[in-house]
């Protein structure tokens, strides 16, 4: 395997040739042909290119989204944390290559980063899944990406989630707010017993998705995550702060176990969680009723 060294490709992405040989790289139906940021909060990604149609999920301002098509009608395609629908060009800033570096995870075991953008290139490096990386420019269908260690080469597009989370810990407001935001994009996603991706989750599988893209890593189950010994325990409502993992016991429920239930608190006496009764990710209250009465503590570790 010949091995070559970054500032090399780098060279070939400013070159004269570049754009002849990208040329011949059709960007398949799902292949990212741009990217693009959010300029508005609380925006909406559709399952199709109209109002009425039913919300993906919700964007934070400055998200960075691949772009997989524009639609007659002023839409374009995109694709944001491993989910794919449609948000109004109004509400979107095309970016141009070499003024923007957008962070991403891999979605698939063994990816490789190769020298140029084509299947039959030089592999530089071979990623784990779930792996981290910066794209630094997109053309045709594949990133030009530099991974943790400084390799700076080509990833196919279907092979990263872009996404807008850090790796960062310490307790901070701003990792606090980050963990709501990632939690928040999991709205509506379905509740199934055992699960633990992008589309289907339970209450653990839920919260360990989420921490996971912090950099820490839970059992998947509520009682071991409030056993887990990791982070700072908290007995007081009062003393809760976003981003705070929220855990519950109903002796019925639990069954001699630490904890029955776990959720990610938001604020103001609400959280989210992969609620059984509902058979989604939805918010819950601490305030009154069931969560209340069965609240025994918080969680914060990040």
């Amino acid at each position: 395997m010949i091995h070559f060294p970054c500032k090399a490709a780098r060279v070939f992405l400013i070159s004269a040739a570049t754009a002849a040989m990208l040329a011949g790289f059709a960007s398949a139906e799902e292949l990212a042909v741009g990217l693009a940021k959010t300029t508005g909060n609380a925006l909406n990604m559709r399952e199709y290119p109209t109002t009425d149609s039913a919300v993906v999920m919700n964007l934070d301002k400055n998200a960075t989204l691949a772009l997989l098509e524009r639609t007659e009608e002023d839409w374009f395609k995109v694709s944001y944390e491993g989910k794919t629908g449609y948000v109004s060009t109004n509400y979107l800033e095309e970016l141009e290559n070499g003024n923007f570096e957008a962070r991403a995870q891999v979605n698939s075991e063994g990816v490789c980063v190769r020298y140029l953008p084509s299947e039959d290139s030089d592999i530089l490096e071979t990623i784990e899944n779930q792996a981290y990386v910066t794209v630094l420019a997109c053309y045709d269908g594949w990133y030009l990406v530099r991974c943790q260690y400084g390799t700076e080469g080509y990833i196919r597009s279907d092979y990263l989630n872009l996404t807008s989370v850090f790796s960062g810990r310490g307790g901070t407001t701003a990792g606090n707010n980050s963990v709501v935001s990632v939690a928040k994009r999991y709205l509506g996603v379905r509740y199934v017993y055992g699960g633990a991706s992008s589309r289907s989750v339970d209450c653990s599988g839920f919260t360990m998705i989420v921490f996971r893209q912090f950099g820490v890593s839970f059992p998947h189950s509520a009682s071991g995550q409030w056993t887990s010994g990791k982070g700072t325990k908290i007995y007081s409502k009062s003393a809760l702060r976003a981003g705070d993992l929220v855990f519950f016991r109903d002796p019925k429920v639990a069954r001699g176990k630490a904890a029955s239930h776990v959720g990610i608190y938001i604020g103001n006496n609400q959280f989210i969680h992969a609620s059984s009764s509902s058979r989604k990710v939805t918010y819950g209250t601490i305030a009154s009723g069931y969560h209340s009465r069965y609240f025994i503590g918080g969680l914060r570790v990040v």
